[in-house]
């Protein structure tokens, strides 16, 4: 089933999402300035288990999909496409803007593990770009021989081993990240790296995948 699985284009284009700073990104910073780096990590653990579930849905309503029509396939494939250049373009829009992460360090309480991944795990869940992006992206990998849900809980596992790494550093060293990632320069750098690798890769596949 993932002899032609293409490991290089999913992790690339994970990456490229991993890295570009979001609403994952300010959680995890804002719960280990709270409740230090543990928090931050079982933030990260939360947000990153979350991905399993919208996999698992992803690939159910695309194995029905298949089901009902080849053709639609063909077209999810190409809207999952241009979806990749939307992120892309936002991202370039946020470099170009010079937006930077904004986190909130105000308040003494500290954060329990439970709380630190049940906001973890929640905000993940009911991020309506995740919902969307896992529908879309999806049909660019998955083998329509061959079942869904495995490939796509590989996707997703992937895709859990660079959130927990990228999202686990920056807990790590959040006093300093905190300084660097408020810095116009470095969100400037991020967002444009991350823009430029959606749009490439989504370009390549609107191309290929033109129904």
């Amino acid at each position: 089933m993932f002899d032609h699985f293409p490991f290089v284009s999913v992790f690339l284009a994970l990456a490229a999402l991993t890295l570009t700073p979001g609403l994952d990104t300010v959680l995890v910073l804002r719960n280990a300035a709270r409740g230090g780096v543990q928090a931050g990590v079982l933030t990260t653990l939360g947000i990153c288990s979350g991905l399993f579930v919208h996999g698992t849905i992803s690939a159910l309503g695309l194995s029905l999909i298949l089901l009902q029509s080849a053709s639609l396939f063909g077209w999810m494939k190409f809207a999952g496409a241009l979806f990749l250049i939307y992120l892309g373009a936002q991202s370039l829009l946020a470099a170009w803007r010079g937006e930077t992460l904004v986190v909130e360090t105000s308040g003494t309480s500290k954060l329990t593990g439970l709380r630190a991944f049940r906001d973890g795990f929640f905000t993940n869940l009911l991020n309506p770009k995740l919902i969307v992006f896992y529908m879309l992206f999806l049909p660019q990998f998955i083998d329509p021989s061959s079942s869904a849900l495995p490939q796509a809980l590989l996707v997703a596992a992937i895709h859990f081993l660079l959130g927990m790494i990228w999202l686990s550093g920056l807990a790590a060293a959040v006093h300093g990240a905190r300084r660097v990632f408020a810095r116009p320069l470095m969100s400037r750098l991020l967002n444009g790296c991350a823009g430029i690798l959606l749009i490439g890769f989504g370009g390549q596949l609107a191309v290929f995948e033109r129904p």
